[in-house]
């Protein structure tokens, strides 16, 4: 499997000719989305779903699937065809033979003052997983897990503690989008520290760069 930043949170995913394009956002390149197949949304906040430009890949494809949480499936009333699918914690689906699984529930808090919206994680080809804005532990073990490194609901010490209890064989940089180079160099240097001696190694992914996954 190729794995592709596209933009903070944003990951294209290409196995066997199947193209899978996670949390397609503001912060996102939306050439990203050109010859997907099929899209997945963790939640509603904008760097993660931008709602126009989703909408405009869906009307340039009418074969483009969507699959989704409640609410931003209800955003995207009107696209017709049954492309548009509702999931939750505990879902599975299959996009053209490569198995998803939906993981999570909350977005993680940020202050009580604001509300805790909606937030699925997802595992793909039982490999990668994408915890979208959650620290989520999902009920399988995780080869490949997206590291969210930042984010007003976090800290570093959090992110830390998340990738011990995950144990992926390999973590890659996302949720990155509101780091200067400086705080992104700073932030792999104490997950380089962190991993180091373990069974998990750690890479940054940057914006034009893809890895493929075996």
């Amino acid at each position: 499997m190729k794995l592709t930043r596209g933009g903070h949170a944003c990951i294209r995913l290409e196995r066997d000719g199947v193209v899978i394009v996670v949390d397609p956002g503001n912060y996102s390149d939306p050439r990203v989305l050109d010859g997907a197949h099929a899209v997945l949304v963790t939640h509603e906040h904008p760097d993660h779903f931008d709602e126009p430009v989703l909408r405009a890949a869906a009307a340039s494809d009418p074969a483009l699937r969507i699959w989704a949480n409640r609410s931003v499936a209800g955003r995207l009333d009107g696209l017709g065809g049954g492309r548009v699918h509702v999931i939750g914690d505990g879902d599975s689906f299959d996009i053209d033979g490569i198995g998803v699984q939906a993981h999570g529930e909350l977005h993680a808090p940020t202050h009580p003052d604001l509300p805790q919206v909606t937030n699925v994680g997802f595992l793909v080809d039982e490999t990668v997983f994408h915890p979208g804005d959650a620290f989520t532990v999902p009920t399988v073990p995780v080869d490949t897990l997206l590291l969210p490194l930042h984010g007003p609901w976090s800290k570093a010490g959090e992110v830390v503690d998340y990738l011990r209890e995950i144990k992926p064989r390999l973590a890659l940089s996302i949720h990155d989008g509101a780091l200067s180079p400086s705080g992104n160099a700073l932030m792999d240097g104490l997950l380089d520290l962190v991993v180091r001696g373990s069974a998990t190694d750690y890479a940054r992914v940057t914006d034009t760069g893809a890895i493929e996954l075996v």
